[in-house]
């Protein structure tokens, strides 16, 4: 193959101009992502049951779903929780690949049949099954730079014209509002009520009646008498459009002839839909959305179309009303991407400059030079055929390849150099005879280094997903650094190197020269030393190995290494109990902190008042806390991290309220927050409050252990409850039926969607509710009175007690068992997979009934540290099996795989000395560290058994071997060592991922050079007398 390529150097550049070009065209094609689609789909399920407790919904609603959602595919675990909001919300999360819209088809299908279970009013709520994502994309707010509106009237304005438009952009799964639009709020007054001898149901059933659209037809419509002359439409009444048409709507008219009109016994204003949530941007009020993305969209192109949308709305915003994007995480993403691309180009530098310090040839380097953007572009070609994406994974992928690819090039230019150099022959001769000899070993190190990723392409899941991208880049890549080392590589040896020149070398190069000839021959000498003593350096080796296993086994598990994003959560957790107002002055405190104590690190807070990822209520708080740009935060006590160590110091003192800053994950869709993720499950049928005990006692053991920093609740405490007991066979002798208390109760207190009003071309709703002084406390109860089958107005006092219990405001079922979730993260310097051993240690103190089960990010660390050890076995055994085929034997592979202990002795001492964790970087670096160490072992091995079997003895074949083979092997892993250098120096945004990635790396490129190169030749040595022994003895 090679000698018709170096015959047509033509045919070899169309070939390579072919792949540059397909590349070319790829990449303006291939989308660019932070991660490719890793977390698995999830379907989410809501539904609201108005005014029902915790335990109601639970029973009523969120267990009839739950037992419903049986037989779908692909189905990994699901969550629920019912909340004394009266909201049920339960995510299904399915396996890895499964199509997210059949997923949520089946969901439907199987919901309609839970359906018909439901209570009717759930029903008429409507109940919502969407495809989820577990972070958000971004967090968009209005302001009034003037103050002349205030929250509500920003809110409203967000809600009735910019949700509905960025809701329909491609790639947004859903909008999270902070407020609620206009809503026309009717506040009853029980006393009037009363007086007028009137019950919210009147109210209700007039509203109901007199705000209503009527269609009234028209005049001639067909068919028409004869000779019709007249057609046109009738309009009559519409849907009410102001408070003042509600006020003026009839409750009764009098025998005397009066009315009694809604204004008579309520105050009618236009209000907020919801008053749940409110929103803060730099202690200043504001009104804001999350956005979610949608499953498989592309982060990056759904932001910059919302922001394209937003600045276009802004030109028609109201006067004094201005836009923030106090959280996006995309910037992390784009940046992250252009640094990966900046050590992509820093390593082909560095490379180039091993290349030229070896080769001391203009020519010679160009050759293997050329090879980067070939191989590298048609990488490209093959990641779009593959359906992969531009992203952080396949560029540290590339960066990797760099190393590895312009080894096959400098192994074909190196031995024609030396043949020429040694032999006197032409270019074209030095390059037909060098092909012969080395285009075996070249196959041999790209079936070494296939076979070293080709089982991680195969794995399932996240960490699948994962392994993949690695898998397809580096083995496309090392196939096309082959193709190009087989075919322009040759063709260019023999038009462009020129006979050597016999003159010594000057200046720089000559002392390079005689420093690495003295080093060769030290090497030889040490080689011939190691293999006249093999007992000996066996016994070393033994101990190496040894040591690498125990390192091994020491090193923390992890799964992706934590990045500075630029962004913190911040969760805020008042006492229950507590209202809006308590846990605002909390938040504000927060804000203070970040803006005047760290107003070198923070750009602003966005906080946000009754919502947190730990649930929703008066006494649940978050803030968004964006960071300044990464080139204005350098200093080492200014990245997220440490700014999380500083405030959750500082938010410690704070005695009225649990507040904890959060370091994202690295990928936001498989959570919320870093550390670890769990349920606490009572397996053995506990009571709510034997499962509440178990996990104070957890929690309580937790913050004793070294190695846990902090483990907190996720979701609602238990709080006072006033529990009213109704005296059903009291109330039955007053002539009360069960609907007419319920309907009351419902309507005053916890508030009663009627219809819908017009407000400026936009449907809007009508509720009716009690109004805040007549529902303050339990004595309020009292004013209210309901109406009985003889038509008289009965106080809740004469058939009532009330008294007050301590009950949940939140229940939580995983995989349909109860549980509670706990979330934490590890001591300093500890990692992850260390604080989940911990915290399962501690559940199996808690006594029988009681297991944990990994949810999220640390689900997907527990699965992929499982798969670890059979990652690693499958690609040994790869590697064995190609060079049994390569080199027709059972016994030579031997040699080449008693070197993989020393290669993964390095990359584990790398690991150690970064700081890192045993995690998917480290698993993917550690494969390729295999690979280097096995193709270096190959250029001994190959040319040792050449010449053995050309009839020299062992010790001299080995020996000889080694010193031709030491300079290409030093060039290429000192090439290869600087080529992810720039990984392990690297900093900012995405530093994380490629200081894990490079540490391992070079760790185990230095081991598998200076080690492995002496103990190599040994190995052979030991394995060739082994056969003829055995040979022998047959």
């Amino acid at each position: 193959m090679a000698r018709f390529f170096i015959d047509r150097p033509v045919f070899a550049w169309v070939i390579s101009i072919l792949l540059m070009g397909v590349g070319i065209l790829a990449i303006r094609l291939l989308p660019v992502a932070q991660y490719p689609q890793i977390a698995p789909p999830s379907v989410t399920i809501s539904a609201n049951y108005p005014g029902a407790s915790a335990n109601t919904v639970a029973n009523t609603v969120t267990q009839v779903i739950e037992q419903q959602m049986t037989g779908l595919d692909g189905l990994r675990y699901f969550s629920s929780s019912s909340t004394s909001s009266g909201s049920a919300e339960i995510v299904l999360t399915f396996e890895t690949g499964t199509d997210a819209d059949i997923a949520q088809v089946q969901v439907q299908n199987k919901l309609g049949q839970a359906s018909p279970l439901l209570p009717e009013i759930v029903q008429r709520q409507g109940i919502t099954v969407e495809k989820s994502s577990a972070g958000f994309l971004m967090v968009i707010g209005l302001i009034s730079t003037d103050n002349s509106l205030e929250q509500v009237d920003l809110s409203d304005y967000l809600v009735s014209n910019l949700v509905d438009e960025l809701s329909r952009i491609q790639g947004v799964g859903s909008v999270n509002v902070f407020g609620g639009q206009y809503a026309m709020r009717i506040w009853l007054d029980p006393a009037k009520l009363a007086a007028f001898e009137l019950t919210p149901s009147d109210v209700v059933t007039a509203v109901s009646a007199q705000n209503a659209q009527i269609s009234a037809g028209s005049f001639g419509g067909r068919p028409t008498v004869e000779g019709q002359q007249l057609n046109a439409t009738i309009t009559a009444q519409s849907l009410l459009s102001t408070p003042q048409d509600f006020r003026q709507i009839v409750l009764r008219a009098e025998t005397d002839g009066g009315l009694v009109l809604l204004d008579d016994v309520a105050r009618v204003e236009i209000g907020a839909e919801n008053y749940a949530t409110s929103a803060r941007f730099n202690t200043d009020p504001a009104a804001g959305m999350a956005i979610t993305l949608a499953p498989g969209s592309n982060a990056l192109d759904t932001a910059q179309e919302i922001k394209s949308r937003m600045a276009e709305f802004a030109r028609f915003f109201p006067e004094g009303v201005k836009y923030v994007i106090p959280y996006d995480t995309t910037p992390f993403v784009t940046i992250s991407i252009e640094e990966v691309v900046k050590t992509l180009f820093e390593a082909i530098g560095l490379v180039f400059l091993v290349m030229f310090l070896f080769l001391q040839n203009l020519r010679a380097t160009l050759i293997p030079t050329l090879a980067v953007p070939v191989v590298l572009l048609g990488t490209f070609g093959v990641l779009a055929v593959a359906g992969f994406t531009i992203n952080t994974l396949t560029m540290l992928a590339m960066v990797l390849a760099i190393g590895l690819l312009v080894d096959d090039a400098i192994v074909v230019v190196e031995n024609v150099e030396r043949i020429m150099g040694e032999e006197g022959l032409s270019p074209r001769e030095a390059t037909h005879k060098s092909m012969g000899q080395i285009s075996g070993a070249l196959i041999g190190i790209a079936l070494v280094l296939s076979a070293v990723f080709v089982p991680m392409a195969f794995f399932p899941g996240s960490t699948g997903v994962i392994y993949q991208q690695f898998a397809i880049t580096i083995v496309s890549a090392m196939a096309l650094s082959v193709l190009v080392a087989l075919t322009l590589t040759p063709a260019l040896c023999a038009s462009l190197l020129k006979p050597k020149s016999h003159a010594p070398k000057r200046g720089p190069f000559a002392w390079f020269n005689a420093g690495f000839s003295g080093l060769t021959n030290g090497y030889t000498g040490t080689v011939r030393w190691t293999v006249r003593r093999p007992v000996r350096v066996f016994v070393l080796y033994l101990g190496m190995a040894v040591l690498m296993a125990f390192m091994f086994v020491r090193t923390p598990t992890g799964f992706l290494p934590e990045e500075d994003q630029g962004i913190l959560f911040t969760l805020i957790q008042t006492p229950t109990g507590a209202t809006a107002e308590r846990t605002l002055e909390v938040v504000k405190q927060v804000e203070d902190y970040y803006l005047t104590q760290e107003s070198e690190v923070v750009n602003s807070v966005f906080g946000v008042v009754g919502f947190s990822f730990s649930g929703s209520g008066q006494n649940m708080g978050l803030g968004f806390v964006q960071l300044k740009d990464w080139d204005k935060r350098t200093a080492p006590g200014q990245s997220v991290q440490a700014l999380a160590g500083r405030a959750f110091g500082a938010f410690s003192q704070i005695s009225d309220a649990m507040v904890f800053p959060v370091v994202p994950p690295s990928v936001i869709e498989l959570g919320n927050v870093s550390g670890f993720d769990f349920y606490l499950q009572a397996r053995g049928g506990q009571s709510h409050d034997d499962l509440l005990s178990a996990r104070n006692q957890l929690l309580g053991m937790a913050s004793q252990s070294a190695v846990i920093a902090s483990a907190r609740p996720n979701g609602l405490a238990d709080a006072a409850q006033f529990n009213l007991d109704i005296d059903w066979r009291e109330a039955g002798a007053m002539g009360l039926t069960p609907t007419a208390v319920g309907e009351l109760l419902r309507i005053a207190w916890a508030g009663s969607y009627v219809n819908d009003f017009i407000d400026q071309g936009r449907i809007k709703r009508v509720y009716v509710q009690g109004d805040a002084e007549a529902r303050a406390t339990p004595t309020d109860i009292d004013k209210w009175r309901v109406r009985n089958a003889s038509g008289g107005l009965v106080p809740f006092s004469n058939f009532s007690e009330g008294r007050w219990d301590y009950g949940a405001q939140g229940l939580y079922r995983y995989n349909g068992i109860p549980s509670m979730q706990i979330q934490g993260s590890p001591a300093p310097g500890v990692s992850t997979g260390d604080a989940m051993a911990e915290m399962e240690r501690l559940v199996a103190e808690l006594g029988p009934g009681y297991d944990i089960a990994w949810t999220g990010l640390s689900l997907e660390e527990r699965e992929s540290g499982s798969q670890a050890p059979l990652l690693y076995a499958l690609s040994l055994a790869a590697v064995f099996l190609s060079l049994a085929a390569l080199y027709e034997s059972w016994s030579v592979p031997f040699a080449v795989m008693l070197a993989m202990p020393i290669g993964v002795l390095g990359a584990l001492s790398g690991a150690w000395l970064g700081g890192f964790d045993n995690g998917v970087f480290f698993q993917v670096g550690l494969l390729t560290v295999i690979g280097l160490t096995g193709k270096n072992a190959i250029l001994i091995v190959e040319f040792a058994r050449e010449r053995y079997d050309q009839g020299e003895r062992v010790i001299d074949a080995v020996v000889e071997a080694a010193r031709q083979r030491f300079r290409p092997i030093i060039m290429t892993s000192m090439a290869f060592s600087l080529g992810v250098l720039p990984l392990v120096l690297s900093s900012g945004a995405g530093s994380g991922g490629r200081n894990a990635i490079g540490s391992g790396v070079l760790g185990g490129t230095i081991s598998a050079t200076v080690l492995g190169v002496v103990f190599v030749p040994l190995f052979f040595m030991a394995v060739t007398r082994l056969v003829r022994r055995g040979k022998r003895s047959d």
